[in-house]
């Protein structure tokens, strides 16, 4: 971490002058650096006082990591079904499974969710662990984070695998917490390194301009959160035969802090952009709020739906639940058509698994022409006017 001396720091504003992520200011006459820190070291080079230093945490190691063997998937239940994160988990997580030569098991939480079992067994687990209590009906993620820990500390699976949902952000890194274990958050790729079986986890980093692959080499579980749509589910086997497991979690669902009033859906633009089979979507060179009309008129003919960059959300000429890239959702469409999307690295990250991705842009050098199957170089406002006219041409 960065620790700053205030006793020594002279507030000269050198070091928030030399960070590249605006992670330091000056402030009451002290530096104050906040959450954008990635502790690259420019700051304490630059400080004449040498007010600023940097100290490493002592690494942990474990002495057991034979002990830890399997694969589990936290499978995610919400709103009466499981979510469809769950299955794209089961699909890496059998692929990992067979690389490792080990089993592969679900873990459900909930009220009465046995019923799901055969689904998550045809979807590729070996064991499905029925977590079943009143008190896991409704998330909380104190209590869940509990029933995870347990399970996990006495099942000794090396590596965890969840979704980078709401739900998966909140309770993994609580139990990664507890359980003093290494987590990648946010991964888009994973995959086993053949000499020492490690768990390379890849995910974006420094705001998408990089892509790093992670590892944990002293501490089992290995953990990862899984952006959803990046992982293809397995097709699903009505044949295959596995163990159901129902755990006895009455001993250890703890009382929670949390109480819960209330669960609600919201009702405000249901779109759901990540289960539509094509994409129309805007980005800045829209130029305004109107150009959505536009691309809904394409949408509509398509059967699909409208999607948009951050900036386009950043302007407000569209609601957040459109968004695509590293801060909104990541889509896998059959056809995924980018109009007025230069195609940096943040919105690549979130579109470039479309199996047909059309780009529509004035500029010939725009990114987006890199990871495009169709390119046309020219002004959206003529050219999807008249992609429009064709499509229903050929309805006719």
């Amino acid at each position: 971490m960065l620790i700053i001396d205030c006793d020594l720091c002279t507030a000269c504003g050198i070091c928030e002058g030399n960070c590249a992520f605006g992670a330091i200011s000056v402030q009451d006459d002290c530096a104050v650096v906040n959450e954008s820190c990635t502790l690259c070291g420019a700051c304490v080079e630059s400080c004449p006082v040498e007010a600023l230093r940097i100290e490493v945490a002592e690494k942990r190691t474990q002495d057991n990591l034979d002990d830890y063997k399997g694969i589990l998937v936290f499978a995610e239940y919400r709103h009466g079904t499981v979510a469809p994160v769950s299955f794209e988990l089961l699909g890496i997580g059998r692929k990992l499974a067979d690389q490792r030569q080990v089993d592969l098991s679900v873990i459900l939480l909930g009220g009465k969710v046995g019923g799901y079992s055969e689904a998550l067994i045809a979807a590729g687990a070996d064991r499905v662990l029925l977590a079943e209590h009143t008190d896991l009906e409704q998330f909380r993620e104190d209590v869940y984070a509990a029933v995870l820990e347990r399970v996990i500390s006495e099942s000794k699976p090396e590596v965890v695998l969840a979704g980078a949902t709401a739900i998966g952000r909140s309770v993994i890194p609580y139990v990664a917490t507890a359980l003093n274990a290494g987590l990648t958050a946010d991964c888009t790729r994973l995959e086993i390194r053949e000499s020492d079986g490690m768990l390379l986890q890849t995910r974006p980093a420094f705001g998408g301009n990089i892509m790093a692959t992670i590892e944990c080499p002293h501490t089992r579980p290995q953990m990862a959160t899984v952006r959803p749509k990046v992982m293809a589910p397995a097709e699903p086997d009505p044949t295959r035969k596995g163990e159901v497991v129902a755990l006895n979690v009455a001993e250890y669902v703890p009382a929670s802090k949390l109480e819960v009033i209330e669960t609600v859906v919201n009702d405000e633009d249901q779109v759901n952009i990540q289960e539509v089979e094509a994409l129309v979507a805007g980005g800045r060179g829209l130029d305004s709020a109107k150009g959505f009309s536009l691309l809904r008129e394409l949408a509509d003919e398509l059967s699909g739906t409208v999607a948009a960059s951050r900036a386009a959300v950043d302007s407000g000429w569209i609601p957040y639940p459109h968004q695509v890239g590293q801060t909104g959702k990541t889509v896998n469409p059959k056809l995924y058509i980018a109009c007025g999307i230069s195609g940096a690295v943040q919105h690549a990250v979130g579109m470039q698994s479309a199996e047909v991705i059309v780009a529509i842009n004035r500029d010939k050098a725009a990114p987006i022409f890199d990871l495009a199957t169709y390119g046309i170089v020219g002004d959206l406002y003529e050219v999807v006017p008249q992609l429009i006219r064709k499509i229903q041409e050929v309805k006719k």
